[in-house]
């Protein structure tokens, strides 16, 4: 039976390895994860995923395996309008109402109604006892009421009725096909971390106070040592304005993530495309600011260089001088790129935009070929790709 289990966790998109599989089945010979569904649930995930980033995929495939649910699989990792769900209402029933709501028919009924709502619904219902929606008797919304439904959207439980919870999943943010959490990238950013020892020496060396107290006859002789920082240096540049107005909140989240992952960490803004002139405030921008010629004389070459934008733009902002949308330029925003990367030769360029829709835009395919190919989408993997890029 377990054979199928592995091969659904390799369908939907969990690495997991034959060794691993065999380790699990080890472990159960010897009786580990016996007498309850949990016990088997987390060794079997202790033994069969090895990135945390696969929690989701992984409960996923578990539900449907051993609920006898594969069928749904698709249906339960379908993400609906957030209109669908808004809570603008919230229907409370009487005892007497509850009783008349006959329940859908068991597991396999629900499901498949579910699965067939899907396909059919077009917009946000309200009220009702048919449609996916909210403050209505329908067995699949929020914040309403059914004996036997499924919950979508709903913050916490109210009736405690429902067979399943849609959105429960203890890490449904951490596949790496999805936008990016500020803990999120703080996990993804320790891959680019390098600790060193540096300052005063403050921290107590154990085992080099035992080894020198042990040459000393017994003598107590402590050692001290520098405490360890993260060495690395970041410079990071960011698009603002714009088309990038739709992405502030990710944005935030990784500037945020790498303010608290990294002590060196330099940022300066830029709209669209970088040119002359760089700056850390928005609100004094054109008259607070550093020259870029300036940015490469002060930060010195072992700075890893970070371009967070969606590349989005007119191509001639790229390619022609005076091609800025709010200055004059006197040389291309290529030549100020290549000059940013013959400076810091560790570069990776973010881009937020889903990389499925990078080949229909003109000026990312330009931005892409200048980068040599180093631009990543704004995800958990993406994230992984540009720091193997910077390491």
């Amino acid at each position: 039976m377990l054979v199928k289990f592995f091969f659904l966790l390799r369908t939907a998109g969990v690495p997991v390895s034959i060794l691993e599989f065999l380790g699990l089945l080890e472990a159960l010979s010897k009786g580990v994860g016996e007498a309850s569904a949990e016990r088997f649930y987390y060794l079997a995930r202790t033994c069969l995923v090895k990135d945390e980033r696969y929690y989701d995929r992984f409960d996923r495939a578990f539900a449907a395996f051993f609920k006898g649910v594969e069928g749904n699989f698709a249906v339960l990792s379908k993400d609906l309008p957030a209109d669908w769900l808004q809570k603008l209402a919230e229907k409370n029933l009487s005892d007497e109402e509850k009783a008349k709501i006959q329940a859908m028919g068991g597991w396999d009924k629900l499901m498949e109604t579910l699965k067939k709502r899907l396909e059919e619904q077009k917009g946000r219902h309200q009220g009702g006892g048919k449609w996916i929606g909210t403050a209505g008797t329908s067995p699949f919304g929020a914040y309403g009421y059914n004996p036997e439904g499924v919950r979508i959207g709903q913050d916490s439980s109210r009736n405690r009725t429902a067979v399943k919870v849609w959105d429960k999943r203890e890490y449904a943010n951490l596949d790496d096909g999805v936008e990016l959490g500020t803990r999120n990238i703080k996990l993804a950013l320790r891959g680019l971390r390098r600790f060193a020892r540096r300052g005063a020496a403050t921290e107590l060396d154990l085992p080099d106070t035992i080894d020198a107290t042990a040459r000393s006859g017994g003598w107590l002789d402590i050692k001290m040592v520098p405490e360890r920082h993260n060495a690395v240096k970041v410079l990071l540049l960011l698009d603002v304005g714009g088309s990038m107005d739709d992405h502030v909140r990710v944005c935030e989240e990784l500037f945020s993530a790498a303010r608290s992952e990294f002590k060196h960490l330099e940022s300066f803004y830029f709209h669209n495309f970088v040119y002359e002139k760089l700056w850390r405030d928005n609100r004094r921008r054109f008259n607070v600011n550093m020259s870029t010629h300036e940015l490469t004389r002060t930060y010195a070459a072992d700075y890893k260089l970070i371009l967070v934008g969606d590349a989005t733009m007119s191509p001639y902002e790229i390619e022609q001088p005076g091609g800025s949308i709010e200055h004059w330029n006197e040389e291309p925003g290529r030549v100020w790129l290549q000059r940013l990367m013959q400076t810091y030769r560790k570069f990776a360029w973010l881009n937020p935009q889903p990389r499925e829709r990078w080949r229909y835009t003109q000026s990312i395919a330009i931005t892409r070929e200048l980068l040599e190919g180093r631009m990543y989408p704004l995800t958990l993997g993406g994230l992984d790709e540009a720091i193997d890029a910077l390491t």
